[in-house]
């Protein structure tokens, strides 16, 4: 009883996050403050970010440090596509690139999804520490060869003259694109509670407690933890894509090493494998970096006090400490 009290509170917090969410932009534009409305879509497309990494996190246990590579992959995808849709330069077979959204999306999807299964085929061979370093060295070579590759802006990256495109959308509005970001935000959160519910997210789950009991039972937790990564890859390049337009701009730091640590950041901060916890993790991040980033350069040392704090007296992220504990997976 108390812990079917504690998820129906968690489910009316969830609605209030999302409510929030998306009541903020439309007074942003009732008040004409269309930086609000651009925060609110930082904050969407760093939860769909975090949202990927928490299907492998949060479900699965698996604490990798090279989902920038595939936020940044994402990124760059947009990035090339535009430049050279805009230029008419061909890219690959006489292929002379695009500004639409609604082809950029799956070219960015499918890419990501194929570098995750590269590199979950390997790093998954792997456990623990030598998971998280194995995730961070394939993330660092990506890193790397963007900054040297001059084609594309090297080290200092890569200008979107005209945010992409999508079909009956002015997506140059503030407040046009924010409503495509939140869609997608929704919908791949919808997918996490799909897979979470299903067999498969049980089996992902169960991995994660006991590898050994599931490989007993006729379970290959392998299969299992890859084919969860290339989709939390997949979510994770989408992002990326969005977080390019977002900015029109696409540089090396999406690929960064600091990336992954500020996606993990936000799951623990919002509440592990909890549904919109990356949401609430994304909120509070964006809140304190506007808030106390113009008052000190430093401002992430508070942030990490908080971190600190979620660690060590609540466990269950923000969520958890506001709805009350309950078992996940």
């Amino acid at each position: 009883m108390r812990e079917a009290m504690i998820v129906n509170r968690e489910n009316l917090i969830n609605v209030i996050l999302a409510g929030l969410l998306l009541a903020v932009p439309f007074a942003a534009n009732a008040f004409g403050e269309p930086f609000y409305i651009t925060l609110a879509t930082r904050v969407a497309i760093l939860a769909l970010a975090a949202t990927g990494l928490n299907l492998a996190l949060g479900l699965g246990g698996l604490v990798s440090f090279g989902h920038a590579a595939f936020f940044g992959l994402g990124g760059y995808v947009a990035g090339i596509l535009a430049s050279h849709g805009f230029s008419g330069e061909p890219l690959l077979f006489g292929f002379s690139g695009t500004n639409q959204m609604w082809v950029i999306w799956p070219v960015a999807v499918i890419l990501a999804g194929l570098v995750g299964l590269a590199i979950g085929a390997i790093s998954l061979r792997t456990s623990g520490v030598y998971f998280i370093m194995i995730t961070l060295a394939f993330a660092q070579m990506v890193y790397y060869f963007a900054v040297s590759w001059p084609a594309y802006g090297g080290e200092d990256g890569l200008s979107i003259l005209v945010r992409n495109q999508f079909p009956g959308v002015m997506t140059m509005r503030p407040m046009s694109f924010f409503l495509i970001c939140y869609v997608v935000l929704l919908v791949s959160v919808g997918l996490f509670a799909l897979i979470r519910a299903s067999r498969f997210g049980s089996a992902l789950q169960a991995t994660r407690q006991n590898e050994v009991r599931v490989a007993t039972v006729g379970i290959q937790p392998y299969r299992i933890r890859l084919t969860a990564f290339v989709i939390s890859a997949m979510m994770t390049g989408l992002a990326g894509a969005l977080f390019a337009d977002l900015n029109r701009f696409v540089s090396p730091s999406m690929l960064s090493w600091h990336m992954s640590g500020e996606l993990i950041v936000l799951i623990i901060l919002g509440g592990t494998g909890r549904l919109f916890g990356p949401l609430a993790g994304a909120a509070l991040y964006v809140a304190f970096e506007y808030a106390l980033g113009g008052i000190t350069e430093r401002w992430q040392f508070f942030l990490g006090l908080i971190l600190l704090l979620v660690v060590l007296f609540a466990r269950g992220g923000l969520l958890g400490l506001l709805a009350g504990r309950a078992r996940h997976g």
